[in-house]
């Protein structure tokens, strides 16, 4: 590998992650969220805080709204990063080298590097070459607050309260209908309100599972040429 091949080698690498297609900030029900929203996509166009960290539970959308603003910095022609930290068992920590020369770095799952001193070390390193170049926005997320994320190294939970922090609040079942909803209405089809209840009902009410269930009622439905019912919902989903 020649010197250019190395240089190139962290932007290769961010380069080689697949965004979902349909996790955009058009496909994401807001609820009690659109400051935060409007604060990320602000980021995604240079024009944010140089450091925003958002925190919400399992399953509450954090992955998606990160994705949301890649895909948008993306649509202006800039280049953007996402990892996911836990992975990082599968990674090496020269994933971070270079990124600060990056217009967005969006790091997902911080918590799941608490207490292993070597990427706390380099996500801390990162953090202090970026601030040096701070050429767009660095957008962090993790499942809870900075300082309840039992992270072993001081300097690394001090740095994260420079920045603006947002709770990304969770969805309560009216919230979740119609985010089922949304994503049904942007996929072409239509999600009647008595089958999303029965879906909220009858299935776990984390949103992967949901929208798991509405993908493979859409995709029944679209072969077999019926209109979404209890009934249908029923024999596809076992229930």
């Amino acid at each position: 590998m020649n010197g250019d091949e190395e240089d190139n080698q962290p932007a290769q690498l961010a380069l080689a992650v697949q965004l979902p297609d349909d996790e955009t900030f058009a496909s994401f029900y807001p609820g009690d969220n659109a400051q935060l929203i409007t604060a990320l996509k602000n980021a995604a166009i240079g024009q944010g805080d140089e450091l925003l960290y958002f925190w919400g539970q399992q399953g509450s959308g954090r992955s998606h709204l990160l994705h949301a603003a890649c895909a948008e910095l993306d649509g202006e022609g800039e280049t953007a990063a996402y990892i996911s930290l836990d992975s990082y068992q599968n990674m090496s920590t020269r994933i971070l080298d270079g990124m600060e020369l990056l217009a967005l770095v969006c790091l997902d799952n911080l918590d799941a590097i608490a207490g292993v001193a070597e990427w706390e070390r380099a996500v801390f390193n990162f953090f202090n070459r970026r601030r040096e170049r701070a050429p767009g926005s660095l957008v962090i997320s993790a499942i809870n607050a900075p300082r309840n994320l039992g992270l072993a190294l001081p300097d690394l939970a001090s740095r994260l309260d420079w920045g603006v922090a947002y709770q990304l609040k969770p969805l309560d079942d009216e919230g979740k209908l119609s985010a089922l909803q949304l994503r049904a209405e942007l996929r072409g089809f239509k999600l009647p309100t008595d089958v999303g209840r029965f879906l909220l009902n009858r299935l776990s009410r984390d949103m992967s599972t949901l929208l798991a269930a509405l993908d493979l009622l859409d995709n029944a439905s679209f072969q077999a040429k019926r209109k979404l019912s209890i009934p249908f919902a029923k024999e596809i989903l076992g229930l």
